[in-house]
C-alpha cells in the first residue's frame, strides 16, 4: 500500500478504491496486533467514505446532465 502517506481527500476515485481493496486484504489475513488493526480499519472507513464522496459527485453530475438534456430536448419541440 504505497498510497497510506497520501491524504485521503488527495486520492481520486480510482486511488482510493484500490487501497480500500488492499486495506480488507490485509485485514482478512489477520496477524496485526489490536492498534494496528484499528488503524487500519479507520483507515479503511475513511477509504470508503472517499469513495462514496466520489460516486455522489458523478451521480450528481450525470444527474445534471440528463437534466439539462431533458431540458435542451423541450426547447426543440418549442
Amino acid at each position: 500500500m504505497d498510497d497510506t502517506d497520501t491524504p485521503i481527500s488527495e486520492l481520486d476515485y480510482e486511488q482510493a478504491r484500490d487501497e480500500l481493496v488492499d486495506v480488507v486484504r490485509v485485514l482478512e489475513q489477520g496477524g496485526l496486533d489490536l492498534d494496528a488493526s484499528l488503524a487500519l480499519w479507520e483507515r479503511g472507513e475513511a477509504l470508503a467514505k472517499r469513495c462514496e464522496e466520489h460516486l455522489a459527485g458523478a451521480r450528481a453530475r450525470v444527474e445534471r446532465a440528463l437534466a439539462d438534456a431533458g431540458e435542451n430536448a423541450d426547447d426543440e419541440d418549442d
